[in-house]
């Protein structure tokens, strides 16, 4: 009877621990372990995802001569896709879908793009976010684990200029810096009311995140006060920080994350990375459970989960974003097309040709160039399932029709950032949508793309 009573409870202790463990709340190895064992780790992921980009693109720093985003920061040009060897865009262009999936045609560029270290996921965040984050307010976003995997040049400039909608006349309101904790009040006090500046105060304040907190699993190397809205929405706007949706199991069907601009969120209706939220206000007063904690409430208490009130935080944030306003676009009139008296030859032709030919005036409707709905490109019909670096790449199911006003000041493309330049974009969807584009008709779309 001792004996078997000892088995009962051995077996029930061992259950017991069984569960908290897959509630993430068991004892795991101490914090100076887990940081020893990962860093040994860390080279050796870091090698797989830069040779998977090796692979799949050139990276080299090649910008366009005459064209720039808001700030001055030149904006790179030319497909940086690689193709199967023996094969060109237009003899792809010509294969039937069931004919590149056969041969495995499928550019490696043009599959779902791992997080840089799928199997640990999380927030990342790039060098130049760090570093200044650092420099305003001594607070590091470094993970001991795993780097931000692209090179600066192609990503967004940084700082991005903020343009509010009820002060055009102001242009740049930031003055060239990066708006944190530190200098937020001196650079809005004169031109938010209250209310607002509140809500932005919020914004760039801190509050525990699933990698940055202070709990002994954390991936910061000190204690740390956690994540800023404004560190992935830098400025309101973007760095590329990146991340992998909490909505989807298993892992390894988890999208990496694009970070969206929230530049003109007051004119979109689809919010979170599944597009469940239908307001900016949901999507505020989720965003801290949600895609902070992967979707895991247990995560969330644990690791100290902001709970953000709905009438004194979440309005107040959520009407300051509603302020931020698209970048200039002086060859647009008032309708969101071009004045022919401004625009070029290869402009004009972009634009008829994306309101003809190549249909993206289907679901980019101007002024700001969205539906504001969900459409399934059914990429999969390209390629054979596969398992790339951890992430499956498997059907991505129905993606947001996110807005092109500004785009060319938002790289990289596309909901997880497989797309280095708006030349890759438009190959992209050449094959997709099968549309038979010549070289010239997709050099004259990137022109319009560029003057939006």
């Amino acid at each position: 009877m001792k004996s078997e009573r000892r088995t009962y409870w051995s077996s029930a202790v061992s259950a017991i621990a069984l569960f908290l463990c897959g509630a993430m709340i068991c004892p795991a190895e101490d914090f100076s372990t887990l940081v020893k064992h990962l860093e040994q780790e860390k080279p050796k992921f870091a090698k797989r995802h830069q040779a998977l980009l090796a692979e799949r693109y050139d990276l080299a720093d090649r910008p366009a001569l005459d064209d720039k985003m808001s700030r001055g920061k030149p904006v790179q040009e030319g497909v940086r896709v690689k193709l199967p060897k023996g094969i060109a865009w237009e003899q792809l262009a010509a294969i039937s879908p069931e004919d590149i999936k056969s041969k495995n045609l499928w550019p490696s560029g043009f599959f779902p793009l791992p997080h840089p270290h799928h199997e640990a996921g999380g927030m990342v965040f790039p060098e130049a976010l760090i570093d200044e984050t650092k420099h305003q307010t001594e607070r590091d976003l470094t993970r001991f684990d795993l780097d931000f995997d692209f090179p600066q040049h192609l990503l967004p400039e940084f700082p991005a200029p903020i343009y509010l909608t009820t002060r055009p006349d102001l242009g740049d309101v930031t003055r060239g810096r990066l708006v944190t904790l530190s200098n937020f009040n001196e650079l809005f006090k004169d031109i938010l009311n209250p209310k607002q500046l509140e809500g932005l105060r919020l914004l760039v304040t801190p509050f525990p995140q699933a990698q940055f907190n202070a709990t002994e699993d954390r991936r910061s190397l000190k204690a740390h006060q956690g994540v800023a809205c404004f560190d992935c929405h830098a400025n309101g706007h973007t760095n590329a920080a990146t991340h992998t949706v909490g909505d989807i199991r298993p892992n390894e069907h988890r999208h990496r994350i694009d970070t969206p601009s929230l530049r003109g969120v007051n004119i979109q209706r689809l919010f979170g990375s599944q597009r469940a939220l239908k307001t900016v206000e949901d999507f505020t007063e989720f965003e801290q459970r949600a895609a902070y904690f992967d979707g895991d409430p247990v995560q969330a208490q644990r690791k100290g989960v902001n709970i953000l009130e709905r009438g004194s935080q979440v309005h107040f944030m959520a009407e300051f974003q509603a302020l931020l306003d698209f970048p200039p676009a002086p060859k647009l009139n008032v309708l969101g097309k071009l004045d022919s008296t401004k625009a070029t030859g290869s402009e004009m032709r972009g634009q008829a040709l994306f309101f003809g030919k190549a249909q993206c005036a289907t679901c980019h409707v101007p002024p700001y160039y969205t539906d504001n709905l969900m459409h399934n490109l059914r990429v999969e019909r390209f390629y054979e399932e596969r398992m790339i670096n951890g992430r499956k790449a498997s059907a991505d199911g129905p993606i947001k029709t996110f807005p092109l006003r500004g785009i060319k000041d938002s790289p990289p493309y596309l909901h997880d950032d497989r797309l280095l330049t708006l030349d890759d974009t438009v190959e992209f969807f050449n094959l997709v949508l099968e549309l038979k584009l010549n070289e010239q008709e997709k050099k004259d779309i990137v022109a319009f793309l560029r003057a939006m």
